[in-house]
């Protein structure tokens, strides 16, 4: 068995277990302090990593999804409009028709053959109409409207004190729009404010007829 320690010796024990307990104690202040300091920035850089990445990812997130949505919108107006340039061809046809009925109505003659060619015609319109309007190709009705460059295309203009500046008068060609979407302007003729000179023609004509 070991020898009791004494007292001298239980006191020199003592101190250099308080000592070690002290410098213990100073390390682990200086390594904590240490730590905070080194850790604090590295904290900060990957909080600052993390919302960069955070974002990216609701850009890219984004991104995808109006990439979707042009995408389903591209598919729609590819179905939707497949027939442009068919309908475009089809249109001059269908005036042809128009005219050929309006020129009959001014035919005097009054004979069985005239009048069967104008209900052919007639019926031929019909026809083609209905198949126009099945796609979605409609005639615009222009008439008494506002000028709009995006829909009409003027032809001339015209004084009028019947009509408000800038209004469609006569339409000399039909527009057409195809699902909504305007497939070709209506040539038309636009009114226009009546001038003082043209006023004072008219004042003058009247008097010397009077």
């Amino acid at each position: 068995m070991a020898k009791d320690e004494t007292p001298s010796e239980k006191t020199a024990a003592e101190e250099n277990a308080l000592e070690i307990e002290a410098t213990h104690e100073v390390v682990e202040g200086v390594v904590e302090e240490v730590a905070t300091d080194d850790l604090m920035p590295l904290l900060e850089d990957a909080r600052a990593k993390a919302d960069e990445h955070w974002n990216q990812l609701l850009r890219v997130k984004a991104d995808m999804e109006n990439t979707r949505r042009r995408a389903r919108q591209d598919v729609e107006n590819a179905h939707k409009f497949a027939l442009e340039k068919f309908a475009l061809e089809l249109l001059p046809i269908k005036d042809s028709l128009e005219m050929g009925l309006a020129a009959a109505d001014g035919i005097v003659e009054n004979s069985d053959a005239t009048a069967q060619m104008k209900e052919g015609t007639a019926l031929t319109l019909k026809m083609l109409s209905t198949a126009l309007e099945k796609f979605g190709i409609e005639a615009v009705d222009s008439t008494g409207d506002t000028f709009d460059p995006d829909k009409h295309q003027a032809m001339s203009m015209q004084e009028s004190a019947e009509h408000k500046p800038n209004t469609v008068m006569s339409v000399m060609q039909k527009g057409y729009q195809l699902n909504e979407r305007l497939l070709r302007p209506a040539m038309v003729v636009v009114s226009k404010a009546v001038t003082e000179t043209s006023e004072n023609e008219s004042g003058n004509h009247i008097n010397e007829q009077a």
